[in-house]
C-alpha cells in the first residue's frame, strides 16, 4: 500500500513556485502512453517512444526499442507488439489482460570510454567483459565510465498495484510513493529516488509540464529530493508531466572505470478531482 506521508519541506504547488523556469533541455527522451487509467476486462494501449525539443512533440528523433521491457501487474514480462520506426517515433503496442499496474520502459546500461589516438578522439561502448580489450595499443587519455539510462511510463486497468513498481536496485530509478495512476491535481504526490538501490539525496529533478510548445515560458522547474531521496509536489493542472534526473559520481564497482553515470525520465499524468 502507497504511504502518503507529509514533507512539508518539500512541498511544491507549482503555479506559485518561486523559481525561475529555465530553457528548455533539448532533446528530452519520453515514453508516451494512448491512456494511463483503464477500466474493463483487457485494453491495447499504444506507446510512442521518441527524443524530441518540445515535450510530446515528434520534432527530433525516434528512440530504439532494442531495450524495451514491459512488466505486467504480476511483476512478469509481457510482450509488446512493435508497430515501427520511422524518423521522428517509434511506436508499440501493448495488449493488458491482467488486471493492475504495467511498467513500460526503456532499460539500458554498459560502459562508455573516450581515447586518443594521436590528436584524434575516438569513442568505444561495450561491456565489463570487454574492457581489458577495449583499446588499441598507443592509445591515451583514456576514460571510462559506467553509464546506465532508464526511460519509462505507467498505464493502469482497472485497480492499481504495486508488484511492478519493485525497484531494480541498478542505476537511478524512481519508486512512487504516490501510485503513478492515481495523481490528481491538488493533491500532494511523492516519490523517492534510487541510485543502485540507495536513496539518491540532493539531487536536481527537472519538472515540466506538457505542452512547452504553446506556451511563451517552458514551466522548466528545479526540484531537489531530500536526505531519503524523495520529493514532493503539488500541481494545479490536469495533464501529462515530464520529469528528469542524472546523477555523476565516482562510486564504481567496474575495475577501470573512472566515474558511473545515470540518467532517469518518466511521463506521469495528473487527473482532474
Amino acid at each position: 500500500m502507497f504511504i502518503k506521508r507529509t514533507l512539508k519541506s518539500l512541498a511544491i504547488t507549482l503555479p506559485m513556485i518561486a523559481l525561475v523556469a529555465g530553457p528548455a533541455d533539448a532533446h528530452r527522451r519520453w515514453l508516451l502512453p494512448s491512456a494511463t487509467v483503464m477500466s474493463g476486462e483487457k485494453e491495447v494501449v499504444t506507446f510512442d517512444a521518441a527524443a524530441s525539443n518540445e515535450l510530446f512533440v515528434f520534432d527530433h528523433r525516434a528512440s530504439s526499442l532494442d531495450d524495451l521491457v514491459v512488466l505486467g501487474p504480476n511483476g512478469e514480462t509481457v510482450d509488446a507488439k512493435i508497430i515501427g520506426s520511422g524518423v521522428s517515433r517509434s511506436s508499440f503496442d501493448v495488449e493488458m489482460t491482467q488486471q493492475g499496474t504495467y511498467r513500460i520502459a526503456l532499460v539500458s546500461g554498459g560502459l562508455m570510454g573516450f581515447y586518443k589516438i594521436g590528436e584524434e578522439r575516438k569513442r568505444w561502448r561495450g561491456t565489463a567483459e570487454e574492457l581489458d580489450s577495449a583499446f588499441p595499443e598507443g592509445a591515451t587519455d583514456i576514460n571510462v565510465s559506467v553509464v546506465f539510462s532508464r526511460t519509462e511510463t505507467f498505464s493502469t486497468l482497472g485497480a492499481p498495484n504495486e508488484t511492478a513498481l519493485a525497484p531494480t536496485n541498478q542505476g537511478l530509478e524512481m519508486v512512487p510513493v504516490s501510485h503513478p495512476n492515481d495523481l490528481v491535481v491538488g493533491e500532494a504526490a511523492q516519490f523517492k529516488f534510487l541510485i543502485d538501490g540507495q536513496p539518491a539525496a540532493d539531487m536536481e529533478i527537472e519538472w515540466v509540464r506538457g505542452g512547452t510548445r504553446y506556451r511563451d515560458t517552458a514551466e522548466d522547474m528545479k526540484l531537489k529530493t531530500d536526505a531519503a531521496g524523495m520529493f514532493e509536489v503539488t500541481v494545479e493542472e490536469p495533464g501529462l508531466y515530464y520529469l528528469e534526473a542524472s546523477v555523476s559520481d565516482d562510486n564504481v564497482t567496474v575495475a577501470k572505470a573512472n566515474s558511473r553515470r545515470s540518467s532517469y525520465s518518466a511521463v506521469l499524468e495528473f487527473l482532474p478531482l
